[in-house]
């Protein structure tokens, strides 16, 4: 079986402040950096660093090769990366002393991908691979389509939530990765508080997504899984001191996949996503704060 993460890159913008910045109000900034970054190359590190092979497509502009420097030297394969004459995708992110963020994205190549180029990609694969998908690159709905007509397992992570979300062929897939705003914006449901309305929540979407698995990641209060007609399953948070976290989404989806696809049951593979998430709100970055497979506990397996 083989992983096809279509999805972002991104040349993160990331400023330390004080307090996320409020409309109309003019604040410093205690510094800026530069790392690589985007959802969906966040997500292909994590299922690389899990010790998984995964392929990336997508596309950027001649500004961002450095990305694909970053992305093969964790052990992603880039050859399915596309180039344009424009600029890279990028995100303005804001961190304030309590690890916390705000970001603003540019979709520069990664609004820029063509029929052609998902074809392309798609045809590498058969029935049975994996394909993962964010909301930060264009023309999603087609590529679950032809995915699934390919016969692929679908794992889809709606971030950054819009409301056209829940026009897509939803039904079509098989995996849906979701955090408190998301689930909240797809059920309709205000963001839920407390362990009972989010389980709430978790239900009502795989009773209504009924042929799909539902894993909902709730900050402090854990991550959740839910079939339809099953109790939800709950896996409570590894306990980590907070430094920044941008990409703990992406690391939690990442070591899950890679979990699954070696076997494991959905709370194993939830602990183990859990703690390697753990490791990287504890470090600054998105794709550098990433664990490697063997920073994790033993006992995880």
């Amino acid at each position: 079986m083989k992983i096809l993460n279509y999805g972002s890159l991104n040349i993160d913008h990331v400023y330390k402040v004080n307090h996320i910045v409020t409309p109309g109000e003019t604040i410093g900034s205690d510094s800026l950096q530069f790392f690589a970054g985007g959802k969906g190359a966040n997500q292909s590190i994590a299922i690389a660093k899990a010790d998984a092979e995964v392929w990336h497509a997508g596309k950027i502009g001649q500004d961002g090769a450095w990305l694909l420097d970053t992305l093969s030297g964790a052990g992603v394969h880039t050859e399915l990366v596309n180039r344009y004459d424009g600029p890279t995708g990028h995100a303005v992110i804001q961190v304030n002393r309590e690890g916390e963020n705000s970001i603003i994205l540019f979709g520069g190549g990664n609004k820029m991908i063509t029929e052609e180029e998902i074809e392309a990609a798609l045809s590498l694969f058969e029935e049975g691979d994996y394909l993962v998908l964010q909301n930060e690159i264009n023309s999603v709905p087609q590529i679950i389509r032809k995915a699934h007509q390919h016969g692929m397992r679908i794992y889809l992570n709606p971030a950054p939530f819009s409301e056209e979300v829940k026009s897509w062929p939803l039904e079509l897939v098989d995996t849906l990765i979701v955090n408190e705003t998301e689930a909240a914006g797809l059920s309709g449901a205000a963001t839920a508080a407390g362990n009972a309305a989010i389980e709430a929540i978790i239900r009502q979407l795989a009773a209504e997504y009924d042929s799909t698995d539902i894993v909902l990641t709730a900050g402090r209060q854990g991550a959740y899984f839910a079939r339809a007609g099953q109790r939800p399953i709950h896996a409570p948070i590894v306990e980590a001191p907070i430094v920044d976290t941008t990409a703990a989404g992406d690391t939690f989806l990442g070591y899950y996949l890679a979990a699954r696809l070696r076997g494991a049951e959905p709370a194993a593979a939830m602990q183990r996503a859990s703690a390697a998430a753990a490791i990287t709100v504890s470090r600054a970055g998105a794709m550098e704060s990433i664990p490697v497979a063997a920073e994790l506990p033993t006992a995880l397996g």
